[in-house]
């Protein structure tokens, strides 16, 4: 894994092909509004984070995404919910105000947006995954909160590779969407065999 230490940030090489395959599909200017996106996404993330005093690890860059690594902190159910939000609600915040520009920021706008709707699919390690855990888990315990998550995910993921590859197949093949419709279907395989495992053997 490449990785720049004094940057904290670690790429996969999958990550590399991603943005190639992405830029090769729909152009290095899509591509400049998409990593945009994704970095308001983070900058929403390290903010709160910086707030409640938790130092980051490192960020990591997969073909699936962006995980920001931080330092534990005990964070309370309530501080760790509002970091893990956080992102979502800067891309909404950032598409809302350049959908307001209007005009060439509306594109943008989208990018942000959609962004924002994705991580908020309850599939782990996606954040609203992980919401969804935390809210069940500071309700009714940790073990509710497990099963709830695992098994919103394995729905939602199941849900979302069937649309992804209907979309695929109705835009002509938009591959491009491959690698999310791939991200999707092991998430929901490793929903399912964690929670055989972990019922079965542990």
């Amino acid at each position: 894994m490449w990785r720049i230490p004094e940057r904290r940030v670690r790429a996969s090489g999958g990550f590399w092909l991603l943005l190639g395959w992405f830029a090769w599909a729909n152009g290095w200017q899509m591509l400049v509004m998409v990593l945009g996106a994704a970095a308001i996404h983070e900058l929403g993330h390290w903010l709160v984070l910086r707030h409640w005093g938790v130092q980051t690890a490192c960020l990591r860059l997969t073909v699936f995404g962006a995980e920001m690594i931080s330092v534990s902190a005990g964070l309370s159910y309530g501080k760790e919910l509002a970091a893990v939000l956080a992102g979502p609600l800067a891309n909404l915040l950032w598409g809302l105000l350049l959908a307001w520009l209007g005009g060439p920021w509306l594109v943008p706008a989208g990018a942000n947006l959609v962004l924002c709707a994705f991580n908020l699919l309850p599939v782990r390690p996606l954040d609203g995954g992980r919401a969804l855990e935390l809210l069940v888990s500071w309700a009714a315990g940790p073990a509710a909160g497990e099963r709830a998550a695992r098994w919103s995910g394995i729905a939602a993921a199941l849900l979302s590779t069937a649309a992804l590859w209907a979309v695929m197949d109705r835009s002509g093949g938009s591959l491009w969407l491959l690698p999310a419709a791939g991200g999707m279907l092991a998430a929901a395989m490793r929903e399912f065999w964690g929670g055989v495992l972990k019922k079965h053997y542990f």
